[in-house]
């Protein structure tokens, strides 16, 4: 039976379908609408034929590759960061890039992502909704305390200014009409955005299926149970990790250079990798750096050496390490073995 190999190019409002059998002849090439019932039409008669289909992960595959996935076909979600384009060729576009997603399938060099389970990424997602929200209050936090120290020369403290049952925002504000109307749309918003927090924390709580690594993680220092609960739901299966330096790379806790003939001649893409996973263990790093005292110690030998910066990345970097071991291996937190 002749194989073919499929490949969409995926935007926002349609895609290019391109098919392509042993020998990369070009079977079948069409722009196609986004539309679920055109999609599986038009693969149809190529069903049995096709070794598999990639869908390359751009910021709306969920659809596409749950669709596919459901209809039975054998998905590939390509990871773009991996795929280099040869800088000499003089034409590119949707069919190019359609037909080359095939040939490196067929090939089997294709750069691969992993495909999130659909059934848990809605809760994943809904944790991501709630990192937005707590941005968005803590931008205004700021912006408030920054309208306080400016006119009333008085630091206020961000618990203060986000307890909901005293308001500690009108009594410096209230002389002054503007200022006060400035401060109490601030201050409403924050409380209100503290609500939505909680809301979306308790549900999470109700409907998450906590796994054995979420209580092995909660032992680590710096890590609460919203920090836990990010660092299981996006790390998925520790399984999909062959050993500890791609989950720290996979984190964006490893330096990216080039070098050729000991020299350096570059650097990559430093964003490459998850960007929640980053911000949780940079978060751990300082709640361990202020509370743990071995924590606090490696982070003030760093220090000494090179500067804070370079100490907080070190701290972040071993506490990633520290918690690939101990989701792998399902064991409590050892600060003998880390900080030795």
């Amino acid at each position: 039976m002749k194989k073919l190999y499929g490949a969409f190019d995926l935007h926002s409002s349609n895609n290019y379908l391109g098919i392509s059998d042993e020998k990369d002849r070009r079977i079948y090439k069409r722009k196609l609408p986004n539309l679920p019932d055109v999609i599986l039409a038009e693969l149809e008669p190529y069903r049995k034929e096709l070794v598999g289909v990639v869908v390359e992960s751009t910021f709306n595959w969920y659809w596409l590759v749950d669709l596919l996935m459901e209809e039975g076909y054998r998905v590939h979600l390509a990871n773009p960061a991996g795929i280099q384009k040869y800088k000499g060729i003089k034409h590119s576009d949707d069919k190019h890039d359609a037909f080359w997603l095939a040939h490196l399938l067929r090939l089997g060099i294709l750069p691969e992502g992993y495909i999130y389970p659909k059934e848990e990424r809605p809760v994943r997602d809904l944790l991501r909704k709630r990192g937005h929200l707590v941005k968005l209050r803590t931008s205004l936090i700021n912006s408030l305390q920054g309208i306080i120290h400016r006119n009333c020369g008085v630091k206020l403290n961000a618990r203060k200014i986000k307890v909901i049952r005293e308001n500690n925002v009108l009594p410096l504000l209230g002389g002054q009409e503007d200022l006060a109307l400035s401060g109490m749309v601030s201050k409403e918003t924050i409380d209100y955005l503290g609500q939505q927090i909680r809301k979306v924390e308790n549900v999470i709580l109700d409907k998450i299926k906590l796994k054995k690594q979420y209580i092995y993680l909660l032992t680590i220092p710096g890590i609460g149970k919203i920090l836990a609960l990010t660092i299981m739901l996006e790390v998925g299966p520790i399984e999909r990790f062959s050993n500890v330096g791609n989950l720290a790379s996979y984190c964006r806790k490893v330096p990216t250079k080039w070098t050729s003939n000991n020299k350096k001649k570059g650097t990559g893409n430093k964003k490459n990798g998850n960007k929640y996973l980053a911000w949780a263990f940079s978060e751990a790093a300082e709640f361990a750096r202020r509370y743990d005292q071995h924590a606090r110690a490696f982070y003030n030998r760093k220090a000494s050496k090179k500067n804070f910066m370079v100490a907080h990345s070190a701290l972040a970097h071993k506490l990633t390490r520290a918690a690939y071991y101990m989701m792998r291996d399902q064991v409590a937190f050892d600060p003998q073995k880390l900080f030795a």
